[in-house]
């Protein structure tokens, strides 16, 4: 590995909001005198997004395949830190504190998710109906798998790259969040919950989720592991 870190930023189209995000990573990594690189997983972008992530001192690595577990899992695969750091390009994470999640990789944590109803949500950046199907959805999982994970969707998290890749995640769409942290519980990795803040997006455009068609995947993702539970036992 060349590095301890890699942050890794899914982009389709974020060319209003990428350079915000870049420049509070390099920011924090300079702070905290990090040996680390910023790598931008592009789907495809049809933007300025790419020019402006090479110009930010970004690694580019294009994935063919559109959708944000498609777009972390090229990442991952070309990550080359130790650990990596997902957060999302619209700006609504604070890449500015994550001393919990690097601390709780570097303390032998396999996954550090955040919890953003713990840390708080700013005004105008989740929406009711989101807030109970997150809970919800939540729920269900930690009723089958009986994990450490209240918030299932926040997309802040910290992993150490050699076991997630171990356990071998394969969803595409926005559903790849919950298939994470369920396969690392049930073959056994330690994950960690900390806080973090919402902020409000700054994008002045539609979000890339879908809620009905994004909840109903992640439904379904989670009782078709609860069913064949067995079948994702990675074994060594």
């Amino acid at each position: 590995m060349e590095y301890e870190i890699t942050f890794i930023l899914p982009c389709l189209n974020e060319e209003k909001t990428l350079q915000y995000c870049l420049e509070e990573i390099k920011e924090y990594i300079k702070r905290k005198n990090l040996n680390a690189e910023i790598l931008v997983s592009d789907n495809n972008s049809t933007d300025h997004s790419v020019e402006i992530a090479k110009k930010n001192g970004a690694r580019v690595s294009i994935c063919p395949d559109k959708g944000y577990g498609y777009a972390l899992i090229n990442g991952t695969k070309n990550a080359r830190g130790k650990y990596c750091i997902i957060g999302d390009s619209d700006g609504s994470y604070d890449f500015s504190n994550l001393e919990e999640f690097i601390e709780g990789v570097r303390n032998g944590y396999d996954l550090v998710v955040g919890n953003r109803f713990k840390g708080g949500i700013c005004k105008n950046a989740m929406t009711s109906f989101h807030k109970i199907g997150i809970k919800f959805l939540s729920g269900l999982a930690n009723m089958f798998f009986h994990t450490p994970i209240k918030d299932y969707h926040c997309g802040l998290r910290a992993y150490n790259k050699e076991s997630i890749e171990k356990i071998k995640l394969l969803q595409g769409g926005m559903e790849y969040a919950s298939e994470m942290i369920i396969k690392a519980q049930i073959n056994g990795l330690k994950l960690l919950e900390v806080k973090t803040v919402l902020r409000k997006d700054l994008r002045n455009q539609k979000s890339h989720l879908r809620t009905i068609r994004d909840g109903a995947r992640h439904l379904c993702l989670i009782l078709g592991l609860a069913i064949n539970k067995r079948k994702y036992i990675i074994k060594d």
